[in-house]
């Protein structure tokens, strides 16, 4: 190979031709670091061996590790926050591989979105084409990056190998009643022309058109029925200790648990009863009106007899519906109308005037709410503006002389006015209230959840068909599994104007029905994108199996993932539908975990001009940009370097040329000393210099594998790094001039390139073969520290005199009290500090501090 050379220099940083004993140093060129040429050659011999990422079969005997980063959407190109994601689960997997690991590192394509369709009609390039040209750029992007994937794993969602296996699973969902259709309010983004879930209306705007205000619209949709686990969801939290507590909050904020009764109200004059949900059974007393969702059935029977209510109602809806639009229903000015009806208190028997409200809504809990004014402040607010009656029925356990202050929200407090319950706690008065309301029928305990079922119909071409038939004569009819998948047509139009460009295409929608024989029409939705990431890394396992969509034994091997890496954007979105996923398939009994990440990592974003990085900010940095200019290491160690790894990174292009500078230092340092590596005798006589290098060496070490393990501070890790070949750099005249034995330069050398094979993997494993080791770096165990070499033989400790720093001593590391305070009396700068004043107190914390209290 041929190396670039700098001009010859002659000082005593220049390596001999071997390890002589004289002071002389021969002087000799030093080799220029060109990342460039060792990353492109050694990127080529990796190609040369597909098997060399590739995990071991289910029968290893070597403990498993399964690394994954969320698979990406292929946009075509990868920009430095991507970077960052895979390098933090690139470096654990090399890491865990020389821990002697079976590791599990795949990627593959979140492949199906609007984003395709969006460009087909830009560039008038089909979906598919500009898919399938974007994963294979981002594929050599990925190769250019040096990461280790077992691209025989590879997933691409968009392709029937994968989606037949959605259709196949919607299939067990429907046998099981877990999918089902119905008609719904929906979430409707103008600017994707499709319905959006719950979860991906951000603020009111469409999670992917930030600037897309989402609208309401009535459609019947395909639902999944998450709602069932719901109770399941929650509870498995508190097993997932190995995520981040910000994710699990979230999950729990959204899946919103809420223990109360269920209570029915009749209606004066009807056959009607109008349940309510309320969490303050005990303040039922208290309640002077029924407010009902403007949309709620009731309303709409009073309104068809009762023009002038039709009317206010419709305005009351037209308000509801622009406060959903801005995602601010909890904020929303709030009116009502009176419908002119009355209902029955079942506890008080008293009458109660039936509203419409505004701010309540039809999908939330029952749709009516019984108004406490005095002891809610939604309440409180709405009877003061209508002048509706306002009775406290809760006050504090010790009254006091002044009335208390409406609204009295508190639970703490006793009942009063409140007939055989009056004096109750209101713990004591809910759970007796709840009892004696469904003793006499008209009410239940009742659990509820804000989670909603999750609606996957989408009305675009880009993504899993719905395997759903319709009959005239047997209703709706499942596709039969032998006719999975169903297949996308290649040659579709779209415009995204009149819904999905599937319904327009008769040799697509025309069918004959499996149950009769008859003509059929096949269901043109498309599944919700996220149904695709719901599951795909059970794929991983054996993502070539035809006949089925894993194999269960492999899966039963590799999950759960030991760690998942990915945005904490996606904590109620992805994390929370592949946690059902999850859950189903086990009840299918497919398989045995009941969740998918044992460990989760939520990475920090990437900011360049205070805006997270992105492709609609205009601010990407492609990784493309700083290869060429600094390598490809030096790029991946920056991302790794510049923030920990689970804060917000700001983007400086000046630290990737830092780093770059470090990787050159470092890899002249080697080269100067290579040769000593060969042939050096373990019986050299060691010195105070060289026990000095290898404590740090192994400061290090332990440094490097304690993060490793515990909360992946990185940068720590590669700042440690630097500490060591700075310490390297100043003893290179002693090693030149023989002080440091060859035997312990080696050991230093092999441990050095070791600790970098997880951040710098092309210049490790360059460095490795320069120092003759011909086994490949990838598994080579992990260096050892230990723990007698790494501790401090002295130790600096701080003075301080009446709690001001005043200098600062060095003790051996196990000193005594008597010693610490001796040491400190002795120094003549703090002699001088104490002189003509009386000491009052030493207060010494052995090996942090010596404190003189003085006078």
């Amino acid at each position: 190979m041929a190396f670039q050379q700098e001009t010859p220099r002659a000082d005593a940083s220049a390596a001999p031709s071997d390890h002589p004993s004289a002071s002389t140093v021969e002087v000799r060129p030093e080799i220029r670091y060109d990342p460039a040429e060792i990353e492109t050659r050694w990127q080529a011999r990796w190609a040369a061996q597909p098997q060399l990422y590739a995990a071991e079969p289910a029968t290893s005997r070597k403990p498993k590790y399964y690394v994954l980063e969320m698979l990406p959407y292929p946009s075509g190109q990868l920009h430095m926050g991507h970077v960052r994601n895979y390098a933090i689960g690139d470096a654990l997997a090399r890491y865990m591989w020389m821990q002697g690991y079976n590791v599990l590192h795949p990627m593959g394509w979140d492949a199906f979105g609007l984003p395709a369709e969006n460009a087909a009609l830009k560039n008038n390039t089909p979906p598919r084409e500009w898919t399938q040209k974007n994963i294979a750029q981002m594929r050599v992007q990925m190769d250019r990056l040096g990461l280790g994937y077992d691209w025989a794993t590879e997933v691409t969602t968009c392709l029937p190998d994968y989606y037949r296996w959605n259709q196949w699973f919607f299939l067990r969902m429907y046998e099981r009643g877990l999918a089902y259709r119905k008609n719904s309010k929906v979430n409707w983004c103008p600017e994707c022309q499709t319905v959006l879930a719950n979860e991906q209306v951000i603020d009111g705007y469409c999670w992917r058109h930030e600037d897309t205000l989402v609208e309401q619209r009535e459609l019947e949709q395909w639902f999944l029925r998450t709602t069932q686990y719901a109770q399941e969801l929650l509870e498995g939290l508190d097993k997932l200790d190995g995520w981040p507590e910000r994710v699990r909050t979230m999950q729990r904020n959204w899946i919103g648990r809420s223990k109360g009764a269920t209570v029915g109200f009749a209606i004066e004059g009807r056959n009607d009863v109008v349940k309510v949900f309320t969490t303050r059974v005990d303040t039922i007393y208290g309640a002077t009106s029924l407010q009902l969702a403007p949309e709620h059935p009731l309303i709409r029977a009073f309104a068809e007899q009762d023009a002038e209510l039709a009317k206010q109602v419709s305005t009351l809806i037209d308000q509801q519906s622009l406060a959903r639009e801005a995602n601010d229903v909890g904020g929303i000015e709030k009116h009502g109308v009176f419908t002119g009806h009355y209902a029955i208190n079942p506890f008080t028997q008293e009458r109660v005037p039936v509203w419409a409200a505004n701010y309540v809504l039809l999908d939330y809990g029952t749709g009516a709410i019984m108004s406490v004014p005095a002891h809610d402040e939604r309440d409180y607010e709405f009877a003061t503006k209508y002048g509706l009656a306002i009775k406290q029925v809760i006050q504090e356990r010790t009254p006091t002389e002044t009335a208390a202050t409406l609204p009295f929200v508190s639970e703490e407090g006793v009942l009063v006015d409140s007939g055989e319950w009056t004096g109750l706690s209101c713990a004591d008065a809910q759970r007796k209230m709840t009892d004696f309301a469904k003793a006499k029928g008209f009410g239940e305990a009742t659990i509820t959840f804000r989670l909603k079922d999750w609606g996957v119909s989408r009305q675009r071409y880009w993504g899993t068909p719905i395997p759903m038939l319709y009959c005239a004569k047997d209703g709706i009819v499942p596709v039969p599994n032998d006719q999975l998948p169903v297949l996308l047509p290649e040659h579709v139009e779209i415009t995204q104007e009149g819904g999905s460009p599937l319904a327009k295409l008769p040799e697509f929608v025309d069918a004959i029905c499996p149950k009769c024989g008859g003509p059929a029409r096949r269901e043109t939705d498309t599944m919700d994108t996220f149904v695709d990431s719901s599951w795909y890394f059970y794929r991983y396992t054996s993502a070539k199996d035809a006949t089925a969509p894993f194999d269960t034994a492999a899966v039963a091997y590799w999950f759960p993932i030991d760690q998942y890496i990915g945005g904490v954007e996606h904590a109620i979105l992805h994390l929370i539908y592949s946690r059902f996923w999850t859950k189903v398939m086990r009840d299918l009994g497919l398989i045995t975990n009941d969740e998918p990440a044992a460990r989760l990592f939520t990475q920090g974003m990437v900011i360049k001009n205070g805006a997270k990085m992105s492709k609609s900010k205009g601010n990407v940095v492609s990784p493309d940009e700083m290869i060429p200019r600094y390598g490809v290491d030096a790029a991946r160690m920056y991302s790794l370097f510049a923030a920990p790894p689970d804060r917000d990174l700001d983007w400086q292009e000046d630290g990737v040329a830092g780093v770059s500078r470090f990787l050159s230092r470092v890899y002249r340092f080697v080269m100067r000393h290579a040769a000593l590596t060969r042939g050096a005798s373990p019986a050299a006589e060691s010195s105070s210099a060289a026990t000095a290098l290898l404590r740090k060496l192994h400061q290090t070490i332990r440094k490097i594998t304690q993060d490793f393990g515990g909360r992946w501070h990185f940068n720590t890790s590669i700042a440690a790094i630097m500490e060591l070949v700075n310490e390297l750099t100043a003893a290179d005249a002693a090693i030149a001039e023989g002080k440091i034995p060859a035997a312990t330069v080696a050991s230093i050398l092999e441990s050095l390139i070791l600790m970098l094979a997880p951040f710098a993997p092309h210049l490790s494993a360059e460095l490795w073969e320069q120092i003759g080791r011909k086994d490949g770096i990838l598994r080579h165990a992990w260096p050892k520290f230990d723990e007698a070499l790494a501790r401090e033989e002295e130790i600096e400790v701080p003075v301080q005199i009446n709690g001001k720093l005043r200098g600062l001593i060095r003790v051996p590391v196990e000193a005594s009290r008597e010693v610490l305070e001796a040491a400190a009396r002795a120094d003549e700068k703090l002699q001088a500090a104490l002189a003509g004043k009386t000491v009052v107190k030493v207060i010494v914390v052995a090996g942090k501090l010596i404190n003189f209290v003085v006078r």
